[in-house]
């Protein structure tokens, strides 16, 4: 393998630390990328030392990764600059991979000043959701990009596309009888694709403030996660064909219906107990601009237009702050046409449930129970998932070190993804939608399914 080299801008940014050196670490743990010279580059008044101390730590005390990490480099960049971008490329060696670990606008800002850099042969632009700010400027910033490097040098990232889970799903569904030719609208009544997490805004408000939960999560991870439910077997896990089934969801895909305050909701946490933990209100966190309106908790509504999912509502959700957490898709099934006479208690209907983090599956169905062998319980299988060799972040750059662009999001399908939400986003900003408020540790509100 030829030496390879990984430049991170925003190198002392949250992400970087909580997730992708982490990855990289379990990366170069497992054997991979051997050799690897890594630079990381930000802003801020840092010195090699300082940035070695943050790798080791990421990367912990495998001997694999400890010669990386003792020969890393920080060099003090703005990512805006020609010259200081220049320099930074000057210090790679062999292979070069780019990570924008970013806000979108500052990205947008490096991808111009690469213009007048030359690019080493073989450069690779790896850049982080959310892609852009809306399909406009998706569409200017891919524009960019292809003056930069071919479109299979772009590696648009999102961890929940890592390997595991999206095989995970694929094989759920293509490999098992018993459930593929029951995932459509002559079966099912809807689905659910939730995010909910018990945590709340943790020192993010630089980015979420601007983000909110519908260009954070909705808008990027959760209609991923849709592509791979409602998707065509791809006739192999090759990256064109892969992509382009997920690419014909996607095309199919709109808000439920042509008023957004009856097919999406916002909302955001007011002061609350969780976990035995005492929250103030989002308005009061710092750094939050409480006129901006940020919403803490977002669900949209969706329609699949395709012959196998046309008339089934597909529930979109994510929330911070919330007094549980909740990371799944949930079928549920359209109940029996009928239920012979004399069999009581079939009140529940059967759902499929596909767990994130960890990853689970688990059948709630029906069955005579113990006791009356008239009355019908409702029961649950459940089973895990195998975990896969390397957490998300690992598989996301295993795949730009490899030139393996099947789990990046492709240019099309990024800009498609902001034209499903710009109907709602621009009905929120006409305040057509009112912002409507939770209490930290409750359960927020919902909308209802047609």
């Amino acid at each position: 393998m030829t030496d390879q080299t990984l430049i991170i801008l925003g190198a002392t940014g949250d992400l970087t630390g909580r997730l992708l050196l982490p990855g990289l670490g379990a990366l170069l743990t497992a054997g991979h990328v051997p050799g690897l010279t890594l630079i990381g580059a930000a802003v801020d008044d840092w010195d090699d030392t300082r940035w070695r101390a943050r790798v080791h730590d990421a990367f912990g005390d495998a001997p694999a990764v400890a010669e990386t990490a003792d020969r890393t480099r920080y060099l003090r960049t703005d990512v805006t600059h020609a010259d200081d971008l220049r320099r930074l490329l000057g210090e790679a060696r062999g292979s070069v991979a780019i990570f924008f670990a970013l806000p979108p606008a500052v990205t947008a800002e490096a991808c111009r000043a690469l213009l007048d850099v030359d690019l080493p042969e073989g450069t690779r632009l790896v850049l982080e959701k959310p892609f852009g700010t809306g399909s406009a400027a998706a569409a200017e910033l891919n524009a960019l990009l292809a003056r930069l490097v071919p479109e299979e040098r772009v590696h648009r990232v999102d961890h929940f596309l890592g390997k595991s889970t999206v095989l995970n799903i694929l094989g759920l569904r293509f490999a098992n009888r018993i459930f593929e030719p029951l995932l459509d609208n002559t079966h099912v009544e809807s689905v659910e694709i939730v995010f909910d997490e018990d945590l709340a805004l943790e020192n993010r408000a630089g980015y979420y403030d601007h983000a909110g939960a519908l260009a954070d999560m909705i808008q990027s991870h959760l209609l991923q996660i849709l592509g791979l439910l409602a998707m065509e077997a791809p006739f192999a896990l090759e990256a064109a064909e892969f992509r382009d089934r997920k690419s014909d969801v996607l095309r199919a895909t709109r808000p439920w219906s042509d008023d957004p305050a009856e097919c999406s909701l916002r909302a955001r946490y007011t002061a609350g107990e969780l976990g035995g933990r005492q929250f103030s209100s989002y308005a009061d966190e710092p750094g939050v601009d409480p006129d901006r309106g940020t919403e803490t908790l977002a669900e949209l509504i969706v329609a699949v237009d395709t012959w196998r999912w046309a008339g089934v509502p597909f529930r979109l959700r994510s929330g911070k702050a919330l007094g549980s957490r909740r990371k799944e898709a949930v079928i549920t099934f359209k109940k029996p046409p009928r239920v012979p006479d004399g069999l009581r208690g079939c009140d529940q209907p059967d759902r499929l449930r596909i767990g994130f983090g960890p990853d689970r599956l688990a059948v709630d169905f029906n069955i005579n129970g113990p006791g009356d062998p008239f009355v019908l319980d409702p029961v649950t299988l459940a089973a895990e998932f195998g975990e896969g060799d390397l957490p998300p972040y690992g598989e996301v750059l295993r795949g730009v070190f490899e030139d393996d662009p099947t789990l990046s999001v492709r240019a099309d399908t990024a800009e498609r993804c902001w034209r499903i939400v710009e109907p709602v986003t621009e009905a929120w900003r006409a305040g057509k939608v009112p912002l409507r408020e939770y209490p930290a540790g409750s359960c927020g509100p919902t909308l209802p399914l047609p």
